[in-house]
Order: C-alpha cells, then structure tokens, then sequence
C-alpha cells in the first residue's frame, strides 16, 4: 500500500471489481455490495466535512469527480 492511503477504493477492492484478483463470484458480490453501501451512507458526509473544513480538498474532489461539468 503506498504512503497515501485509499482514496474511495482499496486496493484489494480495486482489484477485485476491476477482475484483477482470483475470487468467487461471491465474494465479489460482497466486495461490490460493501463499496456501494459505503457510497451511499458515507461519501455525502465526507464531502460535506471536507467543504467546511478543507475547502480546497473538497473543490479537488468536485473536480475529480464532475471534471469540465462543474459549474
């Protein structure tokens, strides 16, 4: 793992969605269901602490995300 960290993915999830790794088609599933339930009950409350407190990481996350469709 490098000295950053994850951003919304781990590597072994990386590599699990992408087909990368060797694994069942369950415990794919259960990889895809984890990284999905943590978008939608955690991501909005990230970028909303990152708006407040970090304002400039938080219009680089608007950027990554949305790219020449930011308003």
């Amino acid at each position: 793992m490098s000295d950053e960290g994850r951003a919304l993915l781990t590597e072994r999830e990386r590599e699990i969605i992408s087909g990368e790794a060797d694994v069942t088609d369950n415990y794919r599933y259960k990889v895809e269901s984890t990284v999905r339930n943590r978008v939608k009950k955690k991501l909005a409350d990230d970028v909303e602490v990152l708006k407040e407190h970090l304002p400039d990481v938080h219009e680089l996350v608007i950027e990554k995300v949305c790219g020449d469709d930011v308003e």
